[in-house]
């Protein structure tokens, strides 16, 4: 695989072998998709300033993420759908994760339930993103699986109350699984690779509900359920709740405004992700980045400070934490990874983000990504 040398590189071959409504679920944000945008080009904007004459021989790139040690900075975003990218997706992308020593999320809206992939990667615990749904009793069953299935960290997203408007999914019908139209079929039918993978799997659903809520046993209740849970009541209450039925490390994601950082740290936050759904919530927004060094400053001691949205390399990776973050998180990088090669694609992703970060940071005149900060970028 030495010809792919970047992301970019991986989604191109990702956009070849996945189907188009699953491709455009990952490729794109809410209706203009300014903000899914703005957040890679606000990145770009902070430059490095470069050091010589540094001993950069023995570089490292370990450190810890809400108390677990990590090999670099990085951990691999709760998706949704990630089944949907190659067969198994999440299963793949927890056991690159776990041979390269980095926190792998799993979301709610998985297609591979909690269950399966605790019993593919037996020796490293992975995370569990909880959506809060109306039906409580479905989400303290969530939390008590992820307990049973020795999750070490439960996060929780926020800033799904309702959905963004996404504009190339209502035009592709995304539905799971695919509606067998004339237009799906054929679109289907061009990826072989992916149907085939498909055929060999039983994983073709959401695991983690499908059979587990109440009164949903098949795709036409799954589809009724999942529309109608979503719960806009969502309150700060909530999460002092679920702080105290988990009691391990809580993690907040969603946050974009410091009073938001304060009532989740007050309501039992371990961790707060600046984020903003990576462009997929509210168009319009500002970028993730443009928001870190507020937070960050005002919270940065009292909580772990993390941030997810428009990473695609291990340069932005650098960025993020020259600001101040303790973790990233990648989501679309690790997915096209994924779409493009399975595991091995997955594992060439971080393969690809470890190098680019590991020299930014040497060309920055530091060896240790403890001892990178604000003195790096220039504005």
């Amino acid at each position: 695989m030495a010809e792919f040398t970047g992301i970019e590189d991986l989604r191109r071959l990702a956009r070849k072998r996945v189907p188009r409504m699953f491709y455009d679920y990952v490729d794109g944000g809410s209706w203009t998709e300014y903000t899914y945008r703005t957040n890679e080009q606000d990145l770009q904007r902070l430059e490095f300033r470069q050091r010589v004459a540094c001993d950069i021989t023995h570089r490292s790139l370990a450190t810890r993420m809400v108390g677990q040690p990590v090999t670099m900075p990085v951990a691999i975003a709760p998706t949704g759908l990630t089944g949907m990218q190659h067969a198994e997706g999440e299963i793949l992308a927890a056991r690159a994760a776990m041979r390269f020593g980095i926190p792998f999320t799993l979301s709610t809206m998985s297609i591979c339930s909690i269950e399966a992939v605790a019993q593919a990667t037996p020796q490293h615990p992975f995370w569990f993103q909880l959506y809060v749904t109306r039906d409580r009793r479905f989400t303290e069953g969530l939390i008590e699986r992820a307990r049973a299935a020795h999750c070490a960290a439960l996060m929780v997203t926020m800033d799904l109350q309702v959905f963004g408007q996404r504009h190339k999914d209502i035009k592709n019908g995304l539905s799971i699984p695919p509606r067998p139209t004339l237009r799906t079929v054929a679109n289907l039918l061009s990826k072989p690779r992916w149907c085939l993978n498909m055929l060999r799997t039983r994983h073709r659903n959401f695991g983690n509900i499908l059979g587990h809520a109440e009164g949903v046993d098949s795709i036409d209740s799954l589809v009724e359920w999942t529309r109608d849970q979503f719960d806009p009541s969502l309150s700060w209450r909530d999460v002092e709740w679920i702080k105290q039925r988990w009691g391990g490390p809580l993690i907040v994601k969603g946050i974009q405004h410091p009073e938001d950082a304060r009532l989740a740290v007050e309501s039992g936050a371990d961790a707060v992700v600046v984020s903003n759904h990576g462009g997929r919530q509210l168009d319009g927004a500002s970028s993730s980045i443009s928001n870190l060094s507020a937070i960050v400053d005002a919270f940065g001691p009292r909580a772990e400070v993390h941030f997810d949205s428009g990473i695609r390399s291990g340069q932005d990776v650098l960025r993020a934490v020259a600001l101040g973050a303790k973790g990233t998180y990648i989501g679309r990088a690790m997915l096209y990874g994924l779409g493009a090669l399975g595991e091995e694609g997955v594992t060439k992703a971080l393969e690809i983000i470890h190098k680019e970060l590991d020299l930014s940071m040497a060309f920055c005149g530091r060896a240790a990504i403890g001892e990178v900060d604000r003195s790096i970028l220039r504005y």
